[in-house]
C-alpha cells in the first residue's frame, strides 16, 4: 500500500513510461458504482503517498442513475464509510486531463475488513473466486458496440449522427466500411493514443451497422482485468470524442430507427493445466461445453435486469435488427442469442449477444459467469441447437425492466453465486429507477394521446 514516494516503483510500466521525467500531479481514487459511473475522490499525489487506505460512504451503491437514493434498510440514513484500498496494479494515465494525472481503481471493504459485497468489483471477484474453488479458470473476451453522435445538450431533442469530415452526416448500413471509419479518424486516432498511454490493449475498431456506430474489441484474458479496462474505456472513449465536438454514446438504443448497442461476451473455461475444458483431448466438444450453454439458458432471463439495465435496453431487442430477442444456441449462427464462434478447438467458446453496451462491466461478466457455472455445477443439458433463422423462433426475454426485475428477485440460486446482500440493494435501485421513469409523460404519449383518446 503507499505509504510513500516508492509507490510509483510499483505501478505498471505504461503509467511509469508515461510519468517518466515528468511530476506526478494528481491521483484519482475511483470505483466503480452499481451503473458503472467512476466515483471517489481526487488528490495530490504527495498526499495519496503518505495514505494507506481511503473513505467514501457506502451509499454509493444505493444511488440511482438519476441521483435518487434507494433504501435497503440497511443503515441507510447513517450512511457509513467504506474503506477503499489502491490496487496498484490498476493505475493508468488520464492523458487528456491538463495535468500529469494517474487513476487508481479501489478495491472496497467494510471497516471489519471484509469485501463489501455490493461493490461491483467484488462482485465479480466472488464469481471467479468460485470457479477457482473448482480448478477452473474462466476466460472472457468482450466486444464493445458505441455510437458517435453530435452534441446532444437537450434531452428533448432526438440524438442524431455526428458531422464526418466530408461534411456530411455519419451514413448508417455501412458495416465494415473503412471510408466509414475515416469520416471520424481523428477520434479513433485519439482513442488509440489514449489507449497506448493507458496501457489499454485494442484488439481492432471497425464500422457497425449504425450511422456513427462503433465496435471495438478486446483480447480474451481475465474476468477481472477486462471489466478494469472496460470500465477506463469508457470514460477514455467519451473524453475522445468530446475533443472533436462529439459525445460518445453507450446507450443500448440512443437512435430511433438504428441498431442497438451490444457488449457481447465471449466464454470459455480452463483447467489447472491451461487446458480448454469445452473441448476433450481428440479436439470434440465435451459435456462440460454443453452444460454451460444449459446454464446460460436457464438462468440467462434471470439476470436480463443486469445485462439489460435501464428501460431504454430493451428497445434494442427488435426482431432481424441485429440483436437477439431468443436463449437459442447455434454454431456461426448470428441471430441467436448464444452462438458458436468458427475457432480450433483450443479456442472453443460461447458468445453471449445478450448484453447491451449500457451495462456495468463488472456485473455484466459476473451475471454472465453465473449462469455458466450453474450449469456447470449442475450438470445443465442445453436444448438442442437451433440451425436456421432463430427470429422464428419464440422470444425467451422479458421486453421490459419490470419483468426482468420479477425474474431476478426470486432468482435466489443467482443470488447465492453473486450475493444475497448485492442482490437486494440492486433491486431495490433499479425498482426506484423504473417507478421513476413510469412518471415521465413522454412526447409521443402527448402527440397521440392528449387529443385523441
Amino acid at each position: 500500500m503507499p505509504r510513500d514516494a516508492d509507490w510509483q516503483d510499483r505501478i505498471p510500466d505504461h503509467a511509469r513510461a508515461y510519468l517518466s521525467g515528468r511530476t506526478l500531479d494528481e491521483v484519482e481514487c475511483v470505483v466503480a458504482d452499481l451503473s458503472g459511473i467512476a466515483r471517489g475522490k481526487a488528490m495530490p499525489a504527495t498526499k495519496f503517498a503518505k495514505q494507506e487506505r481511503f473513505f467514501l460512504p457506502a451509499s454509493i451503491f444505493q444511488q440511482t442513475i438519476a441521483g435518487d437514493w434507494a433504501d435497503d434498510g440497511d443503515a441507510a440514513f447513517t450512511e457509513p464509510d467504506m474503506i477503499l484500498r489502491p490496487d496498484l496494479s490498476t493505475t493508468r494515465a488520464l492523458p487528456w486531463t491538463a495535468d500529469w494525472t494517474v487513476q487508481v481503481i479501489h478495491d472496497m471493504e467494510g471497516q471489519d475488513g471484509t469485501p463489501m459485497p455490493v461493490a461491483p468489483r467484488n462482485v465479480l471477484k466472488r464469481v471467479v473466486s468460485l470457479y477457482e474453488a473448482r480448478g477452473w479458470t474462466p476466460v472472457v473476451a468482450p466486444e464493445m458496440e458505441f455510437y458517435l453522435v453530435a452534441r446532444n445538450t437537450d434531452p428533448a431533442q432526438a440524438v442524431v449522427p455526428p458531422m464526418g469530415r466530408s461534411g456530411r452526416r455519419a451514413a448508417a448500413r455501412q458495416a465494415y466500411s473503412m471510408s466509414a471509419v475515416d469520416e471520424y479518424g481523428p477520434v479513433i486516432d485519439d482513442i488509440y493514443d489514449f489507449a497506448e498511454a493507458m496501457g489499454l490493449e485494442i484488439d481492432g475498431i471497425l464500422q457497425e451497422g449504425g450511422s456513427g456506430q462503433v465496435e471495438l474489441n478486446l483480447a480474451h484474458g481475465d474476468p477481472v482485468a477486462l471489466a478494469d479496462d472496460l470500465f477506463c474505456f469508457k470514460r477514455m472513449i467519451r473524453e475522445a470524442a468530446l475533443r472533436h465536438d462529439m459525445h460518445a454514446t453507450f446507450m443500448a438504443k440512443p437512435i430511433q430507427d438504428e441498431p442497438g448497442s451490444a457488449m457481447h461476451l465471449h466464454h470459455s473455461v480452463v483447467d489447472a493445466d491451461g487446458r480448454n475444458i469445452f473441448t476433450a483431448p481428440d479436439g470434440t466438444e465435451t459435456p462440460q461445453f454443453l452444460h454451460f450453454i444449459g446454464g446460460m439458458q436457464r438462468h440467462l432471463p434471470q439476470v436480463i435486469a443486469i445485462l439489460a439495465p435501464y428501460v431504454n435496453s430493451y428497445r434494442r431487442y427488435v426482431r432481424d435488427f441485429a440483436a437477439p430477442v431468443n436463449l437459442q444456441w447455434g454454431r456461426d449462427n448470428r441471430t441467436t442469442g448464444l452462438r458458436v464462434p468458427v475457432s480450433d478447438a483450443a479456442a472453443k467458446r460461447i458468445e453471449n449477444r445478450i448484453a447491451g453496451m449500457d451495462v456495468n462491466p463488472y456485473l455484466a461478466i459476473a451475471a454472465s459467469l453465473a449462469t455458466g457455472y450453474l450449469g456447470l455445477v449442475n450438470e445443465t443439458p442445453p436444448a438442442p441447437q437451433f440451425t436456421g433463422d432463430a427470429y422464428s423462433s419464440e422470444e425467451d426475454l422479458p421486453r421490459e425492466l419490470g419483468a426482468a426485475l420479477d425474474l431476478f428477485e426470486a432468482a435466489t440460486e443467482i443470488h447465492e453465486v453473486l450475493h444475497p446482500h448485492f442482490a437486494s440493494i440492486y433491486a431495490a435501485v433499479k425498482r426506484m429507477e423504473y417507478g421513476a421513469f413510469l412518471q415521465e409523460i413522454s412526447p409521443w404519449e402527448r402527440e397521440h394521446l392528449l387529443l385523441n383518446v
